[in-house]
């Protein structure tokens, strides 16, 4: 008997692994033969698809993705703002083509809550653990420097403040790491943060230079958003050798300069609902500015 239901049992778990793979599959498949809507946009190209038959991932969702070329005539930068102020509006007090919104930070203090460093002054540090003041927080785990105005993804050091002995002008942590030097990164699942459907914001690079901002739309059922699981497998699906995960949630924003609505080509949910009216105000962001 002990036999049989260790038999029946391994019988299971290979089934649901095969059923896990055709899913992904599946799911991959689906991304590729997506009929995206595609922008080029000066040497830039923008790339939209809005999933609303639940046809991926058994979900309706709204995904951006921005791709930079290595030589495309840009360079990214961070900016930051005292009070939170609205990605479009960062973007356009900067002259920049295109945006994101950067790291996280404290909504009601308006102040970063990770590591940024720009043009060399330091604006924000990692915020402790209540109980720990050495070691930093999980969604700190994550960072880049700007080079030459391209990123470079890299793991921090568990110290919470040592990105301070970094010699870079341009520093912004944030976190979990998703990607790097191609391997998925290991995530906690004890965390509603990681496990959950939420609107999601990262910066990813390819094996030939090229730099993706990618954002998806969530909490609302046009598009219902992403596990942090099921957003690296995106990211991996993009092409993606490094990825960082940023701010999310209410904070998640792209701004193309030109377009429709303010700039704004995503659906901002401070407010809610699913359309362009739920700008929040945020901390700090990642800007594509023309060389």
């Amino acid at each position: 008997m002990k036999h049989r239901i260790s038999t029946l049992g391994t019988f299971v778990l290979f089934m649901l692994l095969a059923g896990g793979l055709a899913a992904q599959q599946r799911d991959s498949l689906t991304l590729v033969k997506a009929r995206w809507s595609v922008d080029s946009l000066d040497g830039l190209v923008l790339k939209r698809i809005h999933f609303i038959h639940k046809e991926f991932l058994g979900s309706n969702q709204y995904i951006c993705v921005l791709e930079i070329p290595s030589d495309a005539p840009y360079r990214l930068a961070f900016s930051y703002e005292e009070r939170r102020t609205p990605t479009t509006t960062h973007a356009r007090r900067h002259n920049a083509v295109a945006a994101i919104n950067g790291s996280f930070f404290d909504m009601a203090l308006h102040n970063p809550i990770c590591y940024l460093r720009i043009n060399g002054k330091e604006l924000g540090v990692n915020t402790p653990q209540a109980s720990d003041t050495i070691h930093r927080k999980y969604y700190q785990y994550g960072a880049m420097t700007l080079l030459d105005g391209r990123p470079q993804i890299f793991v921090p050091d568990s110290a919470r403040l040592a990105e301070r002995a970094m010699p870079d002008s341009n520093i912004m942590t944030a976190g979990p790491l998703l990607i790097h030097c191609g391997k998925t990164m290991p995530m906690r699942d004890d965390k509603t943060f990681v496990t959950q459907r939420h609107n999601r914001t990262a910066i990813g690079v390819r094996s030939d230079g090229t730099v993706l901002l990618v954002t998806v739309d969530g909490r609302t059922k046009q598009s219902e958003g992403f596990s942090l699981p099921d957003f690296t497998k995106l990211l991996r699906w993009l092409g993606c050798c490094e990825a960082l995960n940023l701010d999310g949630g209410g904070s998640t924003t792209m701004y193309i300069k030109g377009f429709p609505n303010g700039g704004l080509v995503t659906h901002p949910t401070d407010n809610g609902r699913f359309d362009f009216q739920g700008e929040r105000g945020v901390s700090n962001c990642v800007l594509v500015i023309r060389k």
